[in-house]
């Protein structure tokens, strides 16, 4: 995203415009301070103002972050998704630990592009470079859990990635001018179990019901379940250990509460990110729906259904599996065949960590390589594709990870044995956070598309039309699907 101009930048601080929070950022030279457009201070002087894309570009120029308006708490936005793509997945696999071992050359390598460019990409869309977006979002993290959390300081500091205890008070005074047992402040009662809880924040509107509804219909029984008062609970499993999320909305506010349990306090910082894109909350709803709606075929559905995001997954593998298991089969038939799967060959959750419907953890892809697949019930065919993806995903664990395109995305997946254009198109949606991934073949989409005397698209005239939805037709393809499954009286086999 760029700085809107001096005058409106001005205008938006002066009137506190929510509507950019997440997406612009001010630092004021006589405080040292920067801050989010919410803050409730006193406006400064427009003159002693410098307004930045990111926090990141704003710490990086040298401000510390503001203890009122607290910018770690801010909607994270990809508002710069559209212009470049490559940012989007930059990040993501930053999120996933890419720059704790690499250098930005390796980054740069597996997007594709050289590092001179990737620089100049951070510099365009976030004001920043890729090593003070770690930093920062080390910072922030840190902060958040010294705030929110009772986790003891040392345990913060290995959270937050930092190398060290030392590391971490040193850059915490440098970054707030004052050590982190300054930052605590009322000290938070602890929940004594290793439960940590957290407010997750997003931009725009949410339509909760919607992303409950799509994740329980397609939740593995024994894995992952929606209760009745509509918290999403679900096993996880992270570089060998195992513990549970479970995130809900918060009434009144523009956040999601999630709260996790899990034995290593290191990976905090991933499994968070995870939820995030599980949940979507980093999407730019503004902008996506200003450039949908300009079609007209889109604009009365996404006026209908404005908080509609796309459903991301834990774990690309899993979701894979899940979506082989779909093939041309209804989703409650692919939901009891994943449930039959589960209870075959998953690993039971440590009783103090199991709820009702999650007492299972999915198996791990070499358990499932070697498992007699057929005997649950399936086409050979489907089976020998399952078999095919869990070892693909045990031989390469970046196997699901964003590469430098969505072409080579799909190209990727679709050497996998059994897994076509669809499938494929259907991972990158909702494992590799692809905005612009699109089933074309796909019936649902064709079927919300048909005209007054329901003719429907063919596949070719269906991909025609999406060309005009790029760069984000896989919110185009979520409300399509939502307008087609709002018709009851047609005949349909849902997608995965």
């Amino acid at each position: 995203m760029r700085v809107p101009d001096r005058a409106t930048c001005e205008r938006i601080f002066e009137c506190r415009d929510a509507r950019y929070d997440g997406r612009l950022f001010v630092g004021v030279k006589t405080t040292g301070v920067y801050c989010r457009p919410i803050c409730r201070v006193r406006a400064p002087k427009p003159s002693n103002c410098e307004y930045y894309p990111s926090a990141a570009a704003a710490q990086a120029a040298g401000f510390r972050p503001c203890l009122r308006c607290r910018p770690e708490t801010a909607p994270t936005l990809n508002a710069w998704n559209g212009t470049s793509t490559t940012v989007d997945r930059a990040l993501s696999l930053i999120a996933s630990g890419a720059l704790d071992d690499e250098r930005v050359g390796a980054l740069a390598a597996r997007l594709g592009v050289g590092e001179r460019h990737l620089r100049r990409l951070f510099a365009e869309h976030l004001g920043t470079t890729p090593i003070a977006v770690v930093q920062m979002r080390r910072v922030l993290f840190a902060k958040r859990l010294i705030t929110d959390t009772s986790l003891p300081l040392g345990q913060i500091a290995l959270a937050a990635g930092f190398s060290s205890v030392r590391r971490f008070n040193e850059t915490m005074r440098n970054v707030y001018q004052r050590p982190p047992t300054q930052l605590r402040g009322k000290r938070i009662p602890s929940v004594g179990d290793g439960t940590v809880t957290l407010a997750l924040a997003y931009a725009g509107p949410y339509d909760w019901p919607a992303m409950s509804a799509w994740l329980g219909a397609r939740a593995i029984r024994g894995v992952e379940a929606v209760t009745a008062d509509g918290r999403y609970v679900r096993s996880i499993r992270h570089q060998g250990s195992v513990g549970t999320i479970e995130v809900a909305p918060l009434p009144g506010a523009r956040q999601l509460r999630a709260t996790i349990r899990f034995p290593d306090v290191g990976a905090l910082l991933e499994i968070v990110d995870r939820i995030e894109r599980i949940f979507d909350l980093e999407a730019d709803l503004e902008t996506i729906a200003a450039h949908l709606s300009t079609d007209e075929r889109l604009a009365p559905l996404i006026a209908r259904r404005p908080g509609l995001r796309v459903p991301g997954a834990w774990d690309g593998y899993e979701l894979a599996v899940r979506a082989v298991l779909g093939q041309q089969i209804s989703v409650d038939a692919a939901s009891s065949l994943a449930a039959r799967l589960v209870q075959r060959f998953g690993e039971p959750l440590p009783a103090e960590l199991r709820s009702p419907g999650v007492e299972l953890v999915f198996p791990e892809p070499q358990r499932l390589a070697e498992a007699d697949v057929v005997s649950l019930g399936m086409p050979g065919a489907r089976a020998e594709a399952v078999r095919t993806v869990a070892l693909a995903a045990a031989a390469d664990p970046q196997l699901f990870a964003p590469s430098h395109d969505l072409g080579g995305s799909i190209a990727r997946l679709c050497r996998l044995r059994g897994v076509g254009n669809w499938t494929a198109q259907y991972i990158a949606m909702r494992a590799l956070r692809e905005p612009d991934a699109f089933p074309t073949g796909d019936i649902g989409l064709m079927r919300a598309l048909a005209n007054d005397l329901g003719l429907r698209p063919t596949a070719r005239e269906l991909a025609a039309a999406a060309e005009g939805w790029r760069p984000w037709r896989a919110y185009a393809a979520l409300h399509l699907w939502a307008a087609d499954a709002a018709e009851p009286q047609r005949a349909r086999r849902n997608i995965a």
